[in-house]
C-alpha cells in the first residue's frame, strides 16, 4: 500500500476498527484505503482531462489564427509579385534607349544608328533585371516544414527492473536490464543507483528511442525517468496500477507517433526538459499535459511535488 494513505484516515478510526473487529480490523481499514485512492485517482483523472479539453479549445483557436495569417501572408505575396510583372512589361520600347541616345549625342552622317544593338542592350537590361527579382517565398511554408518539438516525439513506455547490478568501472553508475514489452530486455546505465535505491521488480517510465551510447564501456540503450527535489531527493516516475511493460505513455494534447530515434544534433530532449515536470499534486506532466497510460491512469511520483522531471 502507497505510504500516502497513511494520511487518508484519523488514527482514531483504525483504533475503533480494531477495537470492534480484532480479526478483521486489519482487513477493512485496507479496503477502506483502497477505495479511498482510488477515489482521489478518479478526481484528479476527470481534473486533468477538463485542463486538457480546455488546452484542446485554445490549440484549434490557435491554429484557426495561423492558417487566417497564413492566407494574408500568401495574398500580400501574390499582390508584391503581381506587381513585380506589371512593372516589367511597363519597360520603355526597344528602340526608346536609341533615340535618347541619338538626342543626346548627335550622329554625323558617316556614324549611322544602328537600332539593333540598342534594341539588344534594352533586352539584356530587361533579363537582369527580372534575374535580380527573387522568387516568392512564403514565411508560412517555411514554418510549416519545420519539425515539431514537443512531447509527442518521444517514446515513452512503462518498464519493469529486472536486475541491477554496480558499474563494472565506476562507482558512481549503476547498471539495469529493464523489460519494456520487446523481445530482449533494455540495458540502462545510470546514475540512479546511488541517489536513489533501485530494486528488481517494481515498475518504472522508460524513454526508449534515445540513441545507444557507451557510458564507461558499457553499451546503455534507454533512459529511466526519475524526479528531483534536489541532488540527494530523488525518486523514480510511477505507472499507474494495472500498467505492464510496454504500455505507452502519451499525452491527450500532444497526438502523433514518437521518432525512430532522436538525434543528438537535434537535441529534443535537451529542448523538453524544461517543461516536464511533477505539479503540485504529483502528476508528471508536460506543459500541464499529464503522462497517461490510457485506460489506465496517470503517472505521478511517490512523494514529490512541484519538482522537476529528469
Amino acid at each position: 500500500m502507497d505510504n500516502n494513505t497513511d494520511n487518508l484516515f484519523h488514527p482514531s478510526l483504525e483504533k475503533t476498527i480494531m477495537k470492534m473487529d480484532p480479526e478483521d480490523g486489519k482487513q477493512i481499514m485496507e479496503y477502506f484505503k483502497a477505495h479511498a485512492l482510488l477515489s482521489r485517482e478518479k478526481a484528479l483523472l476527470q481534473a486533468s482531462i477538463r485542463e486538457q479539453k480546455k488546452l484542446l479549445v485554445e490549440n484549434a483557436k490557435l491554429k484557426s489564427d495561423i492558417e487566417q495569417l497564413r492566407s494574408q501572408l500568401q495574398d500580400k505575396q501574390e499582390k508584391k509579385r503581381r506587381a513585380g510583372k506589371a512593372s516589367l512589361s511597363q519597360a520603355p520600347p526597344p528602340n526608346g534607349r536609341s533615340l535618347l541616345t541619338e538626342q543626346s549625342s548627335p550622329k554625323t552622317a558617316d556614324q549611322p544608328l544602328n537600332p539593333s544593338s540598342s534594341e539588344g542592350r534594352d533586352r539584356r537590361g530587361r533579363r537582369r533585371r527580372g534575374e535580380r527579382r527573387a522568387p516568392p517565398t512564403s514565411e508560412a511554408f517555411r514554418l510549416g516544414a519545420e519539425p515539431r518539438v514537443d512531447a509527442s516525439r518521444l517514446d515513452l513506455r512503462v518498464g519493469r527492473i529486472l536486475s541491477v547490478r554496480p558499474h563494472p568501472l565506476s562507482d558512481v553508475l549503476s547498471v539495469q536490464e529493464v523489460d519494456v514489452g520487446e523481445n530482449d530486455p533494455r540495458r540502462v546505465v545510470s546514475k540512479l543507483g546511488g541517489e536513489t535505491h533501485l530494486e528488481e521488480g517494481p515498475l518504472v517510465v522508460v524513454l526508449c528511442n534515445v540513441k545507444a551510447s557507451k557510458l564507461r564501456g558499457v553499451v546503455s540503450q534507454a533512459r529511466l525517468l526519475c524526479c528531483s527535489a534536489s541532488d540527494d531527493d530523488v525518486e523514480m516516475l510511477v505507472p499507474p496500477t494495472g500498467s505492464a511493460p510496454g504500455d505507452r505513455v502519451t499525452f491527450l494534447s500532444y497526438p502523433g507517433e514518437p521518432d525512430r530515434e532522436l538525434q543528438s544534433k537535434e537535441r529534443v530532449w535537451e529542448l523538453l526538459k524544461p517543461d516536464l515536470q511533477v505539479d503540485c499534486r504529483g502528476v508528471a506532466n508536460y506543459k500541464g499535459c499529464a503522462f497517461e497510460v490510457k485506460g489506465k491512469g496517470l503517472c505521478r511520483a511517490p512523494s514529490l511535488v512541484s519538482c522537476t522531471i529528469r
